[in-house]
């Protein structure tokens, strides 16, 4: 190959190198915008709630001195209002490795998996992540589909939850340190891994069958859910209005009072042995709301599916694209050592 065309050669092998690092980097930010779409799915997952979840329960309708001319009463209501927290969801027996004097060294296990200390600060490296899930339940081949992005949001999602179990039943004066233990269990989509929470201090604390280490007893067990947070309001001001049998049917709230005319009407249901209508309209209310609770959740994972699609393709290509930048730069190197050559030939000949 001559000077001239290994020049010509050497700098078409440079544009498509340089090439080549561009459409890495431009997959690779499409990654970075997936992995954050993915994020924002699953933050609307973690935060949905089935609609009319909120109750409000009347405890007392009384008469006053504007019921007669205007329908006015006085009530006294109980309101309440689901809301998100760290919940216990049952016992669960653990096998704790005991030393000579018949204590816990810490290794709690249930059945094969390993009850690891949870994560309490934020985590950046996602191979020490992949292993913490392994170790801790969740299959192998879940753990390897995982993104390091995917794993990255998993160990955030975790401190996120011990944080609130901290705040709930632990002490906030060590936050930073990991006061709780954590086994994944399948969620009831039988698809995703959710944490499953154990306090330290009932750990530590807990009696153990000194042969086999097994706990004598089941071990609170905590979960991320819901627990209504309960109000009672007294002597508001209120309308009701009955259908034809006599039954209410509806109740205006005012705002402050009857005078201003500002507020809000709601529907009832009625809880009577005898109101099979009401009992009727309050089954058919919670099928429609959880059917639309169930169609938002399959429409989000949906789109979770379709983002890991596209992010397992654009990580396909940039293997590709790895590999022939490998290859190119195989070929410029070889390219070089030809015009090293072709430069000495050259001066070697000038020198004759």
């Amino acid at each position: 190959m001559g000077m001239s065309a290994s020049q010509a050669r050497f700098l078409t092998l440079t544009a498509r190198k340089t090439n080549t690092e561009y459409e890495g980097q431009q997959i690779n930010q499409q990654r970075t915008a997936l992995s954050n779409e993915s994020s924002n799915y699953y933050s609307q997952l973690a935060s949905m709630t089935v609609n009319g979840t909120e109750k409000n329960t009347i405890t007392s309708l009384i008469a006053t001195d504007k019921t007669a001319t205007s329908g006015v009463y006085k009530i006294n209501y109980t309101q309440e209002i689901p809301g998100d927290s760290m919940v216990v969801n049952g016992t669960s027996q653990v096998t704790a490795t005991l030393d000579a004097s018949g204590k816990p060294t810490g290794e709690y296990y249930i059945g094969a998996d390993q009850v690891v200390a949870a994560y309490a600060t934020e985590q950046t490296d996602a191979d020490a992540i992949k292993a913490h899930l392994l170790n801790s339940g969740v299959p192998k081949s879940v753990v390897n589909a995982m993104t390091p992005n995917e794993l990255l949001a998993k160990a955030k999602l975790e401190t996120q939850y011990h944080k609130m179990m901290v705040e709930k039943y632990g002490d906030s004066s060590q936050a930073t340190t990991s006061q709780f233990h954590v086994i994944y269990r399948q969620a009831a989509d039988n698809q995703s891994y959710e944490p499953v929470f154990f306090s330290d201090h009932e750990l530590e604390n807990s009696d153990y069958n000194q042969k086999t280490g097994l706990s004598l007893g089941g071990l609170r067990t905590y979960v991320f859910g819901q627990e209504p947070e309960i109000r009672e309001i007294k002597n508001k001001e209120a309308k009701v209005e009955q259908d034809a049998s006599g039954r209410y049917i509806s109740i205006f709230l005012y705002d402050k009072d009857a005078a201003d005319g500002a507020g809000r009407k709601y529907d009832l249901t009625t809880t009577t042995v005898s109101d099979e209508a009401g009992y009727n309209d309050a089954m058919n209310q919670y099928y429609f709301d959880k059917a639309v609770y169930d169609q938002k959740v399959q429409e989000i994972n949906a789109k979770i599916e379709i983002i890991q699609v596209q992010d397992k393709n654009l990580e396909l290509k940039l293997k590709q694209l790895d590999t022939e930048e490998n290859a190119i730069q195989t070929e410029l190197d070889a390219v070089k050592k030809v015009i090293s050559k072709n430069v000495e030939s050259s001066f070697k000949t000038f020198n004759a």
